[in-house]
């Protein structure tokens, strides 16, 4: 039997599928923005088709309205016809907006052009000139990055005026001692250029070479609110890690203090959003303002003026850089529907808000921070409430409302999240609402203390008290961070997003639930969601466990050599007595943290860090504290300094090695045999990486090839160090095509190890390489397709699992 609120829930529901008419206006404004600012030059073609569509449906709209009778139709013709004249004129401001941005990226182009055509080629040191537009932040595991506007650019004894959006990427040690590289600030880099990619809203990418030169702090209302900030993290700095760091950040969005575990921790828990600042903290400056007002009794236009002016000042003092902006009208169009009551109202705003955002930068279309940004705010309208109803059928009502905030955030954004990384934290829903009281505290306070910078004894007492909720905050993320089973792998790539997408959709349905009285479609629709839900679940459940708890029982107990299985680069772990090594970290710390728990590896006696390419050092900042030993090639870079200078820091001895270093694993030996002592023949990287022989206590003879490339492998060959015949050979750059066959052919190996990743953008490993190993009878095991391999002996013969494929 209907409930009395039915009526309510369906007038709510038509409301919001009105509202959703809406959609194809951001819908197609978006794609249209992404196209034409990948492919510049088809946007004017593209301009003008959808004006002349446009023009011709706004004409086809007016005489149709011409021909009209004068008399009174009938109603239902009337209604009719209304629904026509507003499908039209959707249709008219569809095509609009879409011609609008296009257009954005015409009239943008020629500037863009003339920077990206300077004489930049070839690695020529340049000097750019910039004013700063976004705050500094952490590039890679060893690099900060920022946004500015180039303003000229020298090279040589020629000075070019430009004015187009850069992207500066710096080492940590390049940035001014003096913290004035702000937004607002005027600074000169020194370094290389290169135009970037199609698609990114920077024209260039600048490689700073040197530190930069700051030639005008921030000034004014920006130099101000500069100062507040830096006041904030001075008075946070004294408290205790890592709630310290973790408060300016969640504050007014300053993450400057933020270590790199914990940024780690904080994103492997979902809960990285809290130190940016999103649309929650602005709608929470904007509630706070409108209360207030309210208290004074102020009238309603008057309370959304004072909400209006919290949120520009708000954004002033946390840096207008666009992605503060943007989180600015998210918010602000959140309190148009709250204050408007209307959930429909609010998703119409969304529409035009976005759509008008796109039109004024079109870059935006590909980018992923400004797509979270929006699949949240419309979450929040479309979903909170109806999850918060079903919740409160198997809970109290209070902790429904709760709980539905971030389910609703994680079950739209879950999707785009797998393409940063293809992993799914499991517990971030509940890390989200543990964290979820603490954060508008920690906000609330630290802004108040921020802004009591005048006043440095209250401002020392206030950060005293946010740092409770901080610490509280970052205490849940490193927790939730290290449970097993946390990050569950995913598919990578749009199949995942595709994939996710319909898990949570599912989710959805099984929450909301089905009345008994509900069409015979939509019964069978929840059986086949609850059927769905239930075998990804037993799925994933099974997968976290197998990667968790009982990881190590799916893994051979004897192993000696084991492959992780971590994507295009190199993981290798070697184990003889109890005795861990690792041959390189692979790109990223989230792969490999689940392939060390899978194999219950908690300490790493020897780090081998072979050369310092993203792909075989990425993941080498999160071993800090984990490590004993860690032997390394020849660092190329400051970055590749700072990252051995933050391992030793975490209590590891670090030492270079070359041709003739060896050591003790277990029972195992380990030796190096290249690069050779003093040699300059080849430079850093590929060329000079570390190549180790390792055998004894258990450890097949087994030799790490690092990313040699023929050139160097028979130089390698040529040295007299290699003790062949080999049993395990890890095959050189991921089976790229510049091998030595002669190589191969002398190390005698019966198998041979490829890390590699997937459908990588490479290649790898090449026709050419898998028959030179075939061609010396080597037995192939990689990675892309057989997951994680492990290797080991017994009774006198190599045994070889496979994860996948036999």
């Amino acid at each position: 039997m209907p409930t009395r609120a039915a009526p309510a829930v369906a007038r709510g529901r038509r409301r919001t599928l009105r509202a959703l008419r809406t959609a194809p206006v951001p819908l197609t404004t978006w794609a249209v923005a992404g196209w034409t600012t990948v492919e510049p030059g088809a946007a004017s073609a593209v301009a003008l088709s959808l004006w002349a569509s446009a023009l011709a449906a706004l004409a086809a709209l007016a005489v149709r309205g011409a021909r009209q009778p004068k008399g009174g139709p009938d109603l239902s013709t009337s209604a009719g016809e209304r629904r026509r004249q507003i499908a039209v004129v959707l249709v008219v401001v569809t095509l609009s907006a879409a011609a609008a941005a296009a257009s954005s990226v015409v009239l943008a182009q020629p500037a863009r052009d003339a920077a990206a055509a300077l004489p930049i080629s070839g690695g020529r040191a340049v000097s750019v000139l910039v004013t700063v537009t976004g705050k500094v932040e952490r590039w890679g595991s060893d690099r900060l990055a920022f946004d500015a506007q180039a303003r000229g650019v020298t090279i040589g004894a020629q000075r070019f005026a430009v004015d187009v959006p850069v992207a500066v990427i710096l080492a940590t040690d390049d940035l001014d001692p003096g913290g004035l590289t702000d937004v607002g600030a005027t600074v000169e880099v020194g370094g290389t250029v290169r135009p970037a990619d199609p698609g990114e809203r920077a024209v260039l990418d600048v490689t700073a070479a040197r530190p930069v030169e700051v030639r005008s702090p921030p000034q004014g209302a920006v130099g101000a609110a500069a100062d507040l900030r830096t006041s904030l993290v001075a008075a946070a700095d004294g408290l205790p890690p890592p709630g310290a760091g973790l408060l300016p950040g969640l504050a007014v969005g300053d993450t400057s203090a933020v270590d790199a575990d914990l940024d780690t921790a904080m994103k492997a828990s979902s809960l990285s959003h809290l130190t940016a600042v999103s649309g929650a903290n602005c709608a929470l400056v904007v509630g706070l303002a409108f209360a207030a007002a309210s208290a004074l009794g102020l009238r309603r236009g008057l309370r959304v003026t004072a909400g209006l002016i919290a949120l520009a000042g708000f954004v002033l003092l946390v840096t207008p850089e666009p992605s503060v902006v943007r989180a600015a009208a998210m918010a602000a169009v959140a309190m148009i529907a709250v204050l408007l009551g209307r959930t429909g109202a609010g998703v119409a705003v969304v529409s035009l808000a976005v759509s008008i955002i796109l039109v004024i930068d079109p870059w935006l279309a590909g980018s992923l921070g400004f797509a979270l940004s929006t699949v949240a705010t419309a979450s929040l309208l479309l979903f909170a409430r109806p999850l918060a109803t079903g919740l409160g059928r198997w809970m109290p009502r209070p902790l429904a409302l709760a709980l539905s905030v971030p389910l609703a955030a994680q079950l739209a954004c879950g999707p785009l999240l797998v393409l940063i990384t293809p992993v799914v934290p499991l517990y971030g829903v509940v890390a989200n609402l543990l964290a979820a009281p603490a954060a508008p505290l920690a906000t609330v306070i630290g802004l108040t203390a921020c802004l009591s910078a005048p006043l440095p004894l209250v401002q020392s007492g206030l950060a005293a008290v946010a740092w409770l909720p901080a610490a509280w905050i970052a205490g849940t993320a490193q927790t939730f961070a290290g449970l097993p089973g946390n990050a569950v792998p995913w598919l990578d790539g749009w199949a995942g997003v595709a994939a996710l997408a319909l898990l949570g959709l599912a989710v959805g349905i099984v929450i909301v639930g089905r009345r008994t009285d509900a069409a015979r479609w939509r019964r069978i629709v929840g059986s086949l969601s609850a059927t769905a839900l239930a075998v990804a679940v037993g799925t994933t459940a099974g997968g976290a466990a197998l990667t968790g708890p009982v990881g190590g029982l799916t893994v051979p107990a004897p192993w000696a050599i084991t492959v992780c299985d971590v994507g295009q680069g190199d993981a290798v772990v070697i184990r003889s007595q109890g005795a861990v090594a690792l041959i390189d970290t692979g790109p990223d710390p989230a792969p490999l943290a689940v392939c060390l728990d899978r194999l219950r590896i908690t300490r790493v006696d020897l780090l081998v860090l072979t050369h310092f390419d993203l792909d075989h050092a990425g993941g080498a900042a999160s071993l800090a504290g984990r490590v004993g030993l860690v032997v390394h090639g020849p660092p190329a870079d400051a970055a590749d300094t700072r990252l051995l200078r933050d391992l030793r820091a975490g209590g590891a001895a670090v030492t270079d090695v070359h041709a003739g270093s060896r050591g003790v694993l277990g029972g195992a030996t380990w030796t190096v045999l290249w690069p050779r002592p003093g040699s300059k023949a080849f430079p850093p990287g590929n060329d000079a990486g570390v190549v180790v022989d390792i055998r004894g206590g258990g450890v097949p003879a087994s030799l790490f090839l690092a990313d040699l490339s023929g050139l160097a492998q028979r130089g390698l060959e040529r040295a007299g160090t290699l003790d062949a015949p080999y049993e395990v050979v890890k095959v050189a750059h991921h089976g790229s095509g510049d091998q030595d066959p002669a190589l191969y052919r002398t190390l005698g190996a019966a198998v041979a190890l490829i890390p590699v990743g997937l459908d990588n953008d490479y290649g790898h490993p090449r026709a050419e390489t898998l028959g030179i190993l075939s061609e010396a009878r080597m037995a192939v095991a990689r990675s892309d397709r057989n997951g994680m391999i492990c290797v080991w002996s017994a009774d006198g013969a190599l045994q070889v699992w496979r994860e996948r494929g036999g």
